[in-house]
């Protein structure tokens, strides 16, 4: 067993465990890409790697909804590889800000 974020606890299965615990250092972080998607409203559009379940869709939409102005926030979950985030919100979030919620969830804005 390894500890996990926040105390939480994962079971090491297969010898890779969760994401929570663990993650990948080798994908190259990248900047999100910021579209608008109407007259009110910002999207944003990354990578975050490692995330293996809905618990890490969790910690990381935990993370990211807490962002000031943020409205929304979508995962495709690519398990154990680079899922897709898209965060939608009132204005421009910056790619600081986003990367730190992102590490502060566990986890590091990577390649798509």
């Amino acid at each position: 067993m390894t500890l996990a974020p926040e105390g939480r606890t994962e079971i090491d299965l297969d010898g890779g465990g969760c994401s929570c615990c663990a993650i990948d250092a080798s994908t190259d972080a990248s900047a999100p890409a910021e579209n608008a998607v109407d007259g009110s409203l910002v999207e944003a559009s990354f990578g975050v790697a490692g995330m293996t379940c809905g618990s890490c869709v969790a910690h990381v939409t935990q993370e990211l909804t807490a962002i000031d102005g943020v409205d929304a926030v979508d995962v495709e979950l690519v398990n154990g590889g680079v899922s897709g985030v898209t965060v939608r919100s009132s204005a421009p979030i910056s790619d600081a800000a986003i990367a730190a919620a992102v590490e502060e969830a566990g986890y590091r804005v990577a390649e798509r």
